[in-house]
């Protein structure tokens, strides 16, 4: 369900960004997919091997997301979030939820995967516990929220204006330009880890594909084989050289190789 414009009128909401008590129970709601893990891997996959993934960063999913709404504290848990710049942790330290602007900066982007029945990603629910769409558009003001339906390969983009989301329109090849983490994004359909899907990839800007680790191994293979091929063919070559030499009566043994 592709929506161009979302409003809801809403009051000041009293928000507070306060850290979750050790004993506070997260939400532990069972992945709708056994493709969604994986769609989030593989996003974070491609950053790692291009060395774009800083110590700074925060890259995570199905990951709580706090805040604190009158006397409630909610907690969203997006399939995959980006946060720029966090605070670090102490050594040994876990990450059990990330509290915005208490722990570091408002996430720069979030993304839901749509399973077969939605679960919430569109939602406006201006109350208590809040629509996923509320929550990150007018609590937390995320720049930007993706909406992945992998079954149709469907991919909305929104960024927010004016405090409202509004529909980003994709580049002339498709790919949608994320100026917060300086990639382009895009669906590409094919095989991973023997799965056909449709997934969620990057491009760097000049548009080429940023690759997973499989992709990477068979390049460097195809490269090894070309390698390999071309040193025979060489060597093919110069011992046919030689042979025409010895049939012209030169002696091999005083030319310098």
């Amino acid at each position: 369900m592709t929506q161009a414009k979302i409003r809801v009128s809403h009051k000041s909401l009293p928000i507070k960004w306060e850290k979750l008590p050790h004993d506070f129970i997260l939400p532990d709601d069972p992945v709708e997919s056994n493709l969604q893990p994986l769609l989030a891997a593989a996003l974070r996959e491609s950053l790692e091997l291009a060395n774009l993934i800083l110590e700074s960063m925060l890259i995570a999913s199905n990951f709580g997301i706090c805040a604190t709404v009158g006397d409630k504290t909610v907690v969203k848990a997006p399939d995959w979030v980006y946060i720029a710049k966090v605070k670090p942790i102490s050594e040994g330290e876990i990450r059990r939820s990330y509290t915005p602007n208490l722990e570091g900066e408002i996430p720069k982007i979030v993304m839901e995967f749509i399973s077969e029945t939605e679960g919430g990603e569109y939602s406006i629910n201006p109350h208590y516990p809040y629509g996923k769409w509320y929550f990150y558009e007018q609590i937390l003001q995320i720049p930007v929220y993706i909406i992945f339906h992998p079954k149709t390969g469907e991919l909305d983009v929104y960024r927010l204006k004016n405090s409202h989301y509004e529909l980003q329109k994709p580049h002339q090849n498709n790919l949608y330009w994320l100026e917060e983490i300086g990639l382009f994004l895009g669906v590409w359909s094919g095989k991973k880890a023997e799965v056909s899907a449709n997934w969620l990839r990057w491009w760097n800007q000049n548009e080429q594909l940023l690759l997973w680790g499989a992709e990477l191994l068979k390049q460097e293979r195809e490269r090894a084989n070309q390698a390999e091929l071309l040193l025979e063919n060489e060597t093919t070559t110069k011992l046919k050289l030689l042979n025409k030499l010895q049939e012209m009566g030169v002696n091999i043994n005083d030319l310098n190789w």
